[in-house]
């Protein structure tokens, strides 16, 4: 059996750094509907696509989460 685990702490710290990430993609997408200006509303696609991303790469971490029962 040589699979490596996420301590406890570190387990923590990935579920806080998901909500961020959930939390500001919402934002984004959200405000991307009452701005007007083209250049901030790509750059906030920009910011939306590169959150979904992250949040993927993320989610695969979980499985490197140990099974507490």
């Amino acid at each position: 059996m040589d699979k490596s685990y996420l301590a406890y702490h570190e387990t923590m710290d990935l579920h806080e750094i998901l909500n961020m990430k959930t939390v500001s993609l919402l934002k984004s997408k959200l405000i991307q509907g009452i701005v007007f200006d083209q250049d901030l509303r790509a750059l906030m696609e920009k910011d939306v696509q590169q959150s979904i991303q992250a949040i993927n790469e993320l989610r695969d971490l979980y499985e490197h989460i140990p099974n507490l029962h």
